[in-house]
């Protein structure tokens, strides 16, 4: 066993398991899945830490505790099609290909893709398909999806995300209100869509995803 190794091992006793992420198939894709290749060289030492890690000016790997307890949330079952938004570099995609059957994994800039593409295939995730696109309006024409998980938070939630879920469907999401940062889960059923919040943490809001100001008096 390598160094990083035993710091993936550290990471789920220490942090996913005593977060109440009892889900075994997750449990195994955070052993199994190198977290570190997901990150600039630079960063590799970082990897394991219970923070946030800026893999690009603006954009942060949302911390380990965080992260697993949104997958948890968000039930995602083997044959479910999930739609990976802000992926990064690929690791949120790289679990989420050991949990659903397919993923869509979305990301806004081309080198960003790139990337995702490049780490996703040392990690053997290869019912991933990493797309270029808006974030905001998703992947209309891929879904309906199973499952929608967003890496980062945002103050408002494009109705376009919820739009393209399928019946059943759940968006996992953050969504901040200044300080506070509530995970959610949206489910729809049916033409409606109803939430439910699970807990409290404040990842970074992704860039772009800020409520616009309005005037004041």
């Amino acid at each position: 066993m390598n160094e990083f190794e035993r710091e993936r091992r550290m990471m789920v006793d220490g942090q996913i398991r005593t977060a109440d992420v009892t889900n075994r198939r997750l449990q195994a894709a955070l052993l199994t899945v190198p977290r570190e290749i997901f990150l600039p060289r630079a960063k590799h030492a970082q990897a394991y830490a219970d923070a946030e890690v800026e893999f690009a000016p603006g954009r942060w790997m949302m911390r380990p505790r965080d992260f697993a307890k949104l997958v948890h949330a968000a039930d995602v079952q083997p044959s479910d099609l999930v739609l990976d938004l802000a992926c990064g570099r690929g690791y949120s995609s790289a679990i989420l290909s050991r949990m659903g059957e397919t993923v869509v994994a979305m990301e806004s800039d081309g080198e960003m893709v790139s990337k995702a593409e490049e780490a996703l295939s040392k990690a053997g995730a290869d019912n991933v398909a990493v797309i270029e696109g808006d974030l905001k309006t998703g992947s209309q024409s891929q879904g309906p999806f199973d499952v929608i998980f967003v890496n980062g938070a945002v103050e408002e939630v494009p109705r376009a995300w919820l739009d393209q879920l399928a019946d059943g469907g759940r968006l996992a999401v953050v969504v901040r209100k200044g300080p506070i940062g509530k995970a959610t889960i949206f489910i729809r059923s049916g033409l409606g869509v109803g939430e439910r919040v699970v807990f409290d943490c404040t990842p970074h809001i992704l860039p772009g995803f800020e409520r616009e100001a309005g005037f004041v008096f």
